[in-house]
């Protein structure tokens, strides 16, 4: 009976190393799947969508308390945030979506998607879910959405917190020098590509197995026109200077948290925020060592714990 049982065993072993591994050749982007789901699922998260305004919003709901809202940046989607999400949601009920025009949200061919067109598709996916009185983080480029969102809504923003935020005034560094001469960073073709992009937003370089990337390359590839647009609108002082302008019209507490290392969005805006929340009711920055520009990937624990404590300090 136990030599039946052990064979048994070893037959199953073998059966879900071939599935497996079949599956990383010929289908890696169902094991990416796969993995987010396992990561929603640790993290009490649900997958939901719904029609706002022109966009279909795909989004994770979950967790009890407070709401937070949790906004990706540029080029990224809502799962950059799963690793935050469980530390977050035994405290607070989130909602974390894809932007408009990326994950899984819908796009619409020639529309625009800048920091405003974002900010008002926003609005209407919050009235859409009745979303009042929340806390609203932004990384990177959804750090300019959830600024100016809070600028127009600020009845509806209790707190807001920026992280590593585009929209700022800061020094000009080597990404802001060549952003404004036209180069795109976030356009790859190959591996080498990738690696060159991740190493402009990771402090360390991404240990992902080979498989996976190339899905990462193909999905770049398929979304170049889009990513080549959107780029080109963020590059108008209007865009790249959103948030700054709106900043004397924020009253609510204000967060900013950011990588000291930031080889995108340098650091010296936190300086902006300082200077320029002329009424905001408070203010508090925090300076995470050890990231560059992803965080909540980098340091996710910090990243929550920072958050929590900014969420419940008011």
């Amino acid at each position: 009976m136990l030599l039946r049982r052990l064979k048994f065993l070893a037959w199953l072993v073998a059966v879900l190393a071939i599935v497996l591994g079949g599956s990383y050749l010929f289908a890696p982007q169902l094991l990416m799947r796969a993995n987010f789901m396992r990561e929603a699922m640790a993290a009490h998260l649900a997958k939901h969508s719904v029609q706002a305004g022109d966009t279909r919003w795909v989004y994770y709901e979950g967790g009890d308390g407070p709401t937070i809202v949790l906004l990706h940046g540029f080029a990224a989607n809502k799962e950059v945030w799963l690793e935050v999400a469980q530390r977050l949601t035994p405290h607070f009920h989130l909602i974390i979506p894809d932007l408009p025009g990326w994950g899984e949200s819908s796009r619409n061919t020639g529309a625009s998607y800048n920091v405003d067109a974002q900010a008002a598709r926003l609005q209407a996916f919050a009235q859409t879910l009745g979303l009042q009185n929340f806390v609203l983080v932004g990384h990177s480029l959804g750090g300019a959405v959830a600024g100016v969102y809070a600028s127009e809504n600020p009845e509806h923003v209790r707190e807001l917190a920026l992280v590593d935020a585009y929209g700022l005034k800061s020094q000009e560094n080597a990404f802001a020098r060549e952003a404004l001469a036209g180069k795109n960073p976030f356009l790859f073709d190959d591996r080498a590509g990738f690696a060159r992009a991740s190493a402009l937003a990771f402090e360390k370089p991404l240990d992902l197995p080979g498989r996976f990337v190339d899905v990462l390359v193909k999905r770049n590839q398929r979304d170049r026109t889009f990513i080549e647009r959107n780029f080109n609108e963020l590059r108008d002082p209007s865009q790249y200077l959103a948030l700054q302008n709106r900043l004397g019209q924020l009253g609510m507490p204000v967060l900013g948290l950011w990588c000291h290392d930031d080889k995108i969005a340098d650091i010296s805006a936190l300086d902006s925020l300082r200077s320029n929340l002329t009424h905001a009711s408070s203010i508090g920055t925090s300076v995470l060592s050890g990231c560059n520009h992803m965080p909540m990937l980098e340091k996710p624990e910090e990243t929550a714990q920072i958050l929590t404590g900014f969420a419940l300090s008011h």
